[in-house]
């Protein structure tokens, strides 16, 4: 197939590249809005541009690894950011061909409990969550044969993430607050690329909403002991924080683990556990 991979700067796109050559059997067209080494630029909500790339290249599918991510800035530009998350997926989405989108855990409220299913109400509390749900609406509208990943916490090797943030502020500092009261899932960016392969590869193609993180669950302190010991930090003391004693701008969930039953038995995978995950990462890191 003729794969175009939108985003390919960022975390996700960086990764499916580097994946992509354990994947020989397609041809990969790498865009971004930033021209870089191997990645074109494409304005994803320029539906002329796309049209004509999409076109000229003969695009069998679409994997939309493109987003406007920053939580507290969208709540200040939610403009820009519906621009990004959902007018940007109905391009796409009218393009005749096959769509991978990449979603959020943030399309819920954050309040539930137990792991969020893909049939469960949503409710999104930020315009970060809110564009992203428009996103899928205007997706599915318009190439009701889309599939939607939905995750969470992701990092990787790539970028700016709470992994690479946490290893620096470790080593700077003689203390850190990080907050145990918000749980999820921490995900490797390559354990989802290799998820995203599996459904590329798939024989019959399922479409339909998925979640998919790593397994098992934490907080954002458990996580950052975890990333200090794997860093071999010892000087720097990690204290467990309330939200409310941090100064976010936006409010974050306070659950937000989702259900991977659905994923596991369409694909028939199994998922590593966030901590052999971050075991990778930090490995491939140091190296």
């Amino acid at each position: 197939m003729n794969i175009l991979i939108t985003g390919s700067n960022g975390q996700l796109g960086n990764t499916m590249r580097v994946l992509s050559k354990e994947h020989p059997k397609h041809h990969y067209f790498l865009t971004d809005v930033v021209e870089a080494d191997g990645v074109s630029v494409l304005d994803i909500t320029d539906k002329q541009a796309v049209s004509v790339f999409v076109e000229a290249n003969a695009i069998d599918l679409i994997v939309n690894c493109a987003a406007y991510t920053n939580v507290d800035k969208a709540e200040e530009d939610e403009a820009t950011a519906m621009k990004i998350n959902a007018e940007a997926l109905q391009v796409l989405g009218s393009q005749g061909v096959k769509v991978l989108h990449i979603s959020t855990d943030y399309v819920f409220s954050g309040d539930e409990h137990v792991p969020c299913r893909e049939t469960d109400p949503v409710g999104p509390r930020t315009a970060y969550g809110r564009t992203k749900y428009e996103g899928e609406k205007r997706l599915l509208a318009v190439c009701p044969e889309a599939v939607i990943l939905r995750t969470a916490w992701l990092y990787s090797e790539y970028g700016n993430n709470f992994v690479k943030t946490m290893i620096k502020l470790g080593k700077e500092r003689k203390e850190l607050g990080v907050v145990f009261d918000q749980i999820g899932t921490p995900t490797y960016a390559t354990d989802l690329a290799k998820a995203i392969y599996t459904v590329i590869e798939t024989p019959v193609w399922h479409p339909g909403i998925y979640h998919f993180t790593n397994e098992g669950v934490c907080s954002w302190f458990d996580f950052t002991l975890a990333i200090h010991d794997l860093a071999g930090i010892t000087d720097c003391r990690v204290r467990p924080i309330l939200s409310e004693e941090y100064a976010y701008k936006t409010p974050r969930p306070h659950y937000s683990v989702l259900d991977k039953s659905k994923f596991k038995k369409t694909f028939n995978v199994q998922i590593p556990h966030w901590l052999d995950g971050l075991k990778r990462c930090m490995k491939s890191l140091h190296s």
